[in-house]
């Protein structure tokens, strides 16, 4: 088991453009989170919609080990995830429910990094978080996330 938290929180309302940070959202369940570009059918893959474009997540030690063994230096921001995580092992919540705060989710699937955002950021990105990209998940209960809250497996 473990016992993560949620460290940041990051919105981009239109796409291609800069994530913003919020101390909390509104989660929605069965549409995402309220004022990003996925919840409002705007974002770079829109046409595409389905429970695996609600929420993403990643690790803040994935960040921490791209700027390790490739040298490239990622703004939470710029990896273009809504939830920054501490100590949370997301590959392994693949197929799982587990709660942010209030908040239940499903992962879905992982979140392996994209074109996209190697053109968005820097050549590399993708060699350095291939397979920690994070992870794609559904939106099972609704309700506000806050950055600090508790990440815990189960429903």
């Amino acid at each position: 088991m473990f016992h993560g938290k949620l460290i940041a929180i990051h919105l981009g309302a239109r796409r291609s453009e800069s994530l913003h940070s919020f101390q909390e959202v509104e989660a929605l369940a069965g549409r995402g989170l309220l004022g990003d570009r996925y919840c409002a059918k705007e974002g770079t893959f829109s046409g595409n919609e389905g429970p695996d474009r609600e929420v993403t997540l990643i690790e803040s030690e994935a960040l921490t080990g791209l700027q390790r063994e490739y040298g490239i230096s990622l703004t939470p921001a710029q990896v273009r995830r809504n939830l920054l995580t501490q100590d949370v092992p997301l590959n392994h919540l693949v197929g799982r429910e587990f709660r942010v705060g209030a908040v239940l989710l499903r992962g879905i699937k992982l979140c392996e990094p994209c074109k996209h955002l190697e053109k968005l950021t820097v050549a590399g990105v993708m060699k350095g978080l291939a397979h920690r990209g994070g992870l794609r998940a559904q939106i099972v209960g609704g309700g506000k996330l806050r950055v600090g809250d508790v990440i815990t497996v189960g429903g």
